[in-house]
């Protein structure tokens, strides 16, 4: 058996609390950087001359590329120092960020985003896995629902700052300036110490696991498909909010980056408190609490988004809490769902599972949700134009088209709860499994 001594070690107490900060701190930035495009469709649309479904092929572009290049960077970070990789990802999607400040045309912007999706792939792999590393199994759901606040923390962030200087100074300004905060973590990054793999486990040092056992996890097959339904619901938020709240209740671009900002601050950071606190207390009672509670939110997200994108010009005062809540209640997913990884598969292949988890989930449903959304609003502002017998597709029919077209947002929030409960009804097993496992190999 081994014994205290032969344990590997792993960060404790503030070693793992700055450590966890700093990771957060990255992926902050890094959606920051993700959700400046989004923040600035309308005055990019509007140079350019583009259509909702050429705004929606820019994120599926970089999602497309997201995901094949982050299946070997999730291998090359169980393999190789993940602290290297995320600094070397780093100065890639930063760099690639700044450069729109060069771009004059439509293809330009698509290959500059396209850079930016290799850079930040190396993020989330590398990170989650670090994370398994600094905290054993019963306390992974907060401190991973911490570290994915970084996602609505980002997006505020991106969305209060981005649109108010494309106003002023542009939207090339809001892209170069998007960049630099990023290239600052970088010192503190390379300053921390990287744990052992499997450090947080109570045996010897994580042995190399195999692809084929990951899977045979049928769990792992159920969040998969989750994580493509839910980015799905994400991106599309995330691209076509703020163009929303332009059109349909007529805002600038800073008064709708800024609305925008506050639904990500107010419902991500409920979202993932709930999700942390939640799910750790859930999780020592039944081991199916957290994939259960995120069915149960996503759920719940499918009423409150129907209503809040129904509500028409000079309601904002209700659709921006409804739709505030929506998005928290689908934020909750990162947490409950990321510890769920953790909780079934091997820390060899964390790294790896994270990254066939984003092949699919990106794919399968991030890529292709906001140019389907783009592709829908498109259509249905052309038949808006028809019905009122005008050549012209004006913008009022481009706000009527998107309205329609973001209703498939609730619909596919009950689709996800349906896979997550189907998850939360095997993960029990897949547990159980795992733990045996894990107890072979202490007493080996």
């Amino acid at each position: 058996m081994a014994t205290p001594e032969s344990r590997p070690t792993t960060a404790r107490g503030s070693a793992a609390r700055w450590s966890l900060a700093v990771l957060v701190a990255i992926n902050v930035l890094n959606f920051y950087d993700r959700h400046v495009a989004g923040a600035l469709v309308e005055p990019v649309r509007k140079e350019f001359l583009l259509s909702d479904t050429q705004i929606g092929w820019i994120n599926t572009a970089f999602t497309v590329l997201y995901g094949l290049v982050g299946l070997p960077l999730g291998m090359l970070a169980d393999r190789f120092s993940r602290k290297k990789l995320l600094a070397a990802g780093i100065v890639v999607w930063a760099a690639l960020t700044a450069s729109a400040r060069w771009v004059f045309s439509y293809p330009f912007l698509v290959i500059t985003r396209l850079g930016v999706g290799v850079g930040e792939a190396t993020c989330a792999p590398a990170a989650t896995s670090w994370i398994g590393d600094l905290y054993p199994a019963e306390q992974r759901a907060k401190p991973l629902a911490i570290f994915m606040m970084g996602v609505p923390v980002g997006g505020a962030l991106s969305f209060f700052f981005s649109g108010p200087i494309a106003q002023r100074f542009g939207w090339r300004a809001a892209m170069v300036l998007a960049a630099v905060p990023a290239l600052l973590l970088i010192p503190l990054l390379l300053g921390l110490r990287e744990p052992e793999r499997g450090a947080a486990e109570m045996r010897g040092p994580a042995p190399a696991g195999s692809i084929r056992q990951l899977f045979s996890i049928p769990t792992f097959w159920w969040i998969v498909i989750s994580g493509a339904l839910v980015n799905f619901n994400l991106y599309a938020i995330g691209t076509f909010l703020p163009a929303f709240f332009g059109r349909i209740h007529h805002m600038d671009v800073a008064h709708a980056g800024i609305t925008t900002g506050i639904a990500y601050a107010i419902g991500g950071l409920f979202g993932g408190i709930a999700a942390g606190t939640l799910g750790d207390f859930l999780v020592g009672h039944r081991p199916s609490g957290r994939l259960a509670l995120a069915a149960f939110a996503a759920l719940a997200a499918a009423p409150v988004a129907y209503f809040g994108i129904q509500q028409k010009y000079g309601a904002v005062a209700l659709a921006l809490p409804l739709l505030t809540a929506a998005y928290g209640l689908l934020n909750m997913y990162y947490g409950l769902v990321y510890a769920s990884i953790q909780d079934i598969v091997a820390p060899a292949l964390r790294g790896t599972s994270m990254a066939i988890y984003f092949v699919v989930m990106y794919l399968g449903g991030a890529s292709w949700g906001t140019v389907i959304i783009g592709k829908m609003s498109d259509r249905y502002a052309r038949h808006a134009a028809t019905l009122a017998g005008s050549a012209k597709v004006t913008e009022v029919f481009r706000a009527i088209g998107l309205q329609k077209a973001m209703l498939a947002i609730p619909v596919l929030s009950i689709a996800l709860a349906l896979v997550l409960w189907a998850g939360s009804r095997t993960i029990g097993r897949d547990i159980e499994k795992a733990t045996e496992r894990q107890r072979d190999l202490v007493i080996g």
